[in-house]
C-alpha cells in the first residue's frame, strides 16, 4: 500500500470510528462523495472543494478497498445505504488512533499534576511492554515501576489506551495531585519555571 492510500485510509477508518457509521442515499454511484466530508469533519481534517473533486476517486476507490479487506461494511436497504466498520475495521481504526495521540501542552502549567498508576498481570505482560512503550512515547515521566506523572491534562488520551489495549479501572487508574515530593526536579525535567 502505497503512503498516500495508508493516509486515506487512516482517515476513512478514523472518521468513521470518531463519527460512527453513516446512512446516506445510494440513488447516485457517487454516495461516497456524500460520506467523505461527514466522516473527515470527525478528524478535523479539511478538504476544500477542488481537492475533494481532485482526490474523490482515491477516497471512492480507498471506500471500496477497505470493503473488499472487510474492515469496513456497506448494507443497502431501499435507496439508502449504510456505511459502518467492521470489528476488524474498529480495532485497525483504534490503532492508527493510539499511533497519532499526542498529549496537548497548555500556554500555563495549572500547578497540578496528573498521575497514572497501572497494575497489570504477567499474563497481560506483551500489553503492559506496549503500553509501557506508548507512556514514554507521551512524555509522562516514571516516577516508580508502575507509577508515571505528567504536569499536563492526559485524561482523554489514558482512556483511548485503556479502551484500546483492553484494560479495566482496576488494572489502570489516574488521580490528580496538587503536591509531590522532590517535585522540584519534575518542575526542571518538565521545563515549567517555578511553582
Amino acid at each position: 500500500m502505497t503512503k498516500n492510500k495508508t493516509e486515506i485510509t487512516k482517515i476513512i477508518l478514523k472518521g468513521l470510528l470518531i463519527g460512527g457509521a453513516f446512512t446516506t442515499a445510494c440513488a447516485s454511484p457517487n454516495f461516497v462523495s456524500r460520506v467523505l466530508p461527514r466522516a473527515i469533519n470527525h478528524i478535523k481534517f479539511k478538504l476544500n472543494q477542488r481537492e475533494l473533486k481532485i482526490k474523490r476517486e482515491k477516497y471512492y476507490n480507498s471506500f471500496y478497498y477497505l470493503n473488499k479487506k472487510g474492515l469496513v461494511n456497506y448494507e443497502y436497504k431501499g435507496k439508502q445505504v449504510h456505511i459502518s466498520l467492521t470489528e476488524e475495521g474498529k480495532k485497525r481504526a483504534q490503532k492508527y488512533s493510539i499511533d497519532d495521540l499526542k498529549i496537548t501542552k497548555p500556554k500555563k502549567w495549572d500547578k497540578k499534576w496528573r498521575v497514572l498508576i497501572f497494575d497489570i498481570s504477567e499474563k497481560r505482560k506483551s500489553r503492559r511492554d506496549a503500553l509501557r512503550g506508548k507512556i514514554k512515547e507521551l512524555g509522562l515521566y516514571q516516577i516508580q515501576k508502575s507509577v508515571w506523572v505528567c504536569p499536563y491534562h492526559f485524561q482523554k488520551e489514558i482512556d483511548v489506551m485503556k479502551d484500546f489495549f483492553g484494560f479495566k479501572s482496576d488494572e489502570m487508574t489516574t488521580f490528580i495531585a496538587t503536591d509531590l515530593e522532590n517535585e522540584d526536579y519534575l518542575i526542571s525535567y518538565f521545563n515549567l519555571g517555578k511553582k
